[in-house]
């Protein structure tokens, strides 16, 4: 007798990030400019996404939207099962501690704090337990070769330290999406290598990341390449 399939329904993971019809505008005077044009994507655990497209295609603003860091003008998004639009700032605020990690081209680290520090305060804002602090702290550090300049602050960093530096803090808590804004931007190849290895662990370890670039070598290391133009997915 024939077995009847529809008895064993597929298991689908859900996605960790979905963002459903974005719509951002900016006014200047009487002035509009439209950032997203009903932007929606998902993205699934395991996954590298790079966002790309010409200066002002809404690369940035699509990634402060789904980090929360930013409101849509119309839309939602939903990071691991949890929505993040239009929710109080404290709201907001712990999903991101839960659930993301977040690596913009500048504002990552406390000028006032050492490298350690700002790593210790990502985890105790997450709510990991005091007791594995210390040794996650240099575990990370460790991961983007910076326990030598663990009592270094931002003002006594290079450009590549400082990028490692934030890199540390976005992925201290192991979150499960992974948010970067330009992540090689300013930093030499042995850096980009090292920080491409990490994205792609990260996905590896069933994480989702996102990035935005102009960089071919960072688009060709990603699972998918969106394409923005005018606010508008072109190509995905």
């Amino acid at each position: 007798m024939a077995q009847d399939f529809a008895e064993f329904p597929l298991e689908v993971t859900p996605p960790l990030v979905e963002a459903h019809e974005l719509y951002r505008f900016y006014h200047i005077g009487d002035d509009e400019t439209l950032a997203l044009r009903g932007v929606t994507l998902t993205v699934a655990p395991g996954e590298v996404v790079a966002i790309t497209g010409p200066s002002g295609s809404g690369k940035s603003t699509l990634l402060s939207c789904l980090a929360g860091l930013d409101e849509p003008d119309g839309g939602y998004v939903v990071v691991a099962g949890a929505r993040i639009t239009r929710r109080p700032e404290p709201e907001r605020a712990a999903i991101r501690a839960r659930n993301l990690g977040v690596l913009m081209q500048s504002g990552n680290l406390f000028d006032h704090l050492s490298v350690a520090d700002n790593v210790k305060m990502q985890l105790h804002l997450a709510g990991k337990s005091p007791s594995t602090v210390s040794q996650t702290v240099s575990q990370t550090l460790a991961a983007v070769g910076l326990e030598d300049r663990k009592d270094a602050r931002l003002g006594e960093l290079s450009g590549g330290e400082a990028a490692r530096a934030g890199l540390a803090v976005a992925m201290a808590a192991q979150p499960s999406v992974l948010i970067a804004d330009e992540p090689t931007g300013d930093v030499d190849a042995t850096t980009e290598t090292l920080i491409l290895d990490a994205l792609q662990a990260r996905a590896a370890s069933g994480g989702a990341v996102i990035l935005a670039t102009h960089s071919r070598e960072v688009a060709a290391a990603a699972n998918r390449v969106i394409r923005l133009r005018d606010g508008r997915i072109v190509d995905d």
